[in-house]
């Protein structure tokens, strides 16, 4: 059974697993009811803020009691489609005696290998933790940022936390513009931004890598791979 830590944020929980489900179909055709995987949710709220520093050990305790929870339900293993929770990855892997699949990871697999300057669109938390920047530069990969973009990355995760969807549309829209004429390839780091980051205009090229299509692939993976050995 899988376990879907969600939660982080609330309105990205519900995209995610119908993401899951998609790649359930893409990878190995499931069609009826019967052919899907089961799966345990819990969305777990966190003392998370866009406009406030984090209290570290407050967010790591919700996390780790979180997965705590999933575990007891008798998940084989653990995914969290929340880019910022991975700084507490370590901590809770040591807490929990099932696996957890790691959504950066995941993410860095699968950057185009011919990108030479990638952005990362994230929470500021997750941006100033280098999670991503350092494998960037051990794959010889420019690492581009922008306050500018930082400001309008933090508006539109500010727009789908509070319901406005055509505003955080109109600003990924601008942002997609601004990044084409920098980069080949943006990193969606933030569960928050798959919800408008359909809203591409027709004159970019850019490569959009989602965090959350990689980990919805890698769970599907996996629950594959715990399959054959039941």
């Amino acid at each position: 059974m899988i376990g879907i830590l969600g939660g982080m944020g609330p309105k990205s929980t519900a995209p995610f697993i119908d993401n899951v489900v998609d790649q359930c179909q893409k990878i190995y055709g499931a069609t009826n009811d019967v052919d899907f995987p089961h799966m345990m949710i819990y969305s777990c709220p966190t003392p998370f803020y866009i406009d406030r520093p984090i209290n570290h050990e407050e967010m790591a305790n919700a996390i780790i009691n979180g997965a705590k929870k999933l575990e007891t339900t008798g998940v084989d293993f653990i995914a969290m489609p929340c880019n910022t929770a991975h700084l507490y990855f370590n901590k809770l892997k040591e807490s929990i005696s099932v696996p957890i699949l790691n959504m950066v990871d995941e993410t860095i697999n699968e950057i185009p290998n011919n990108t030479r300057k990638v952005a990362l669109l994230a929470t500021d938390p997750t941006i100033q933790s280098g999670l991503y920047q350092q494998t960037f530069s051990q794959n010889d990969v420019e690492y581009v940022h922008k306050n500018s973009w930082q400001t309008c990355v933090n508006q539109i995760i500010s727009a789908v936390k509070s319901g406005e969807m055509i505003d955080g549309a109109q600003l990924w829209s601008k942002l997609c513009c601004e990044l084409n004429e920098a980069v080949e390839t943006a990193i969606l780091g933030c569960t928050d931004l798959n919800i408008v980051s359909h809203h591409i205009p027709d004159n970019t090229n850019i490569t959009i890598v989602d965090s959350s299509d990689c980990l919805a692939r890698a769970v599907v993976n996996k629950y594959l791979s715990f399959s054959k050995h039941t």
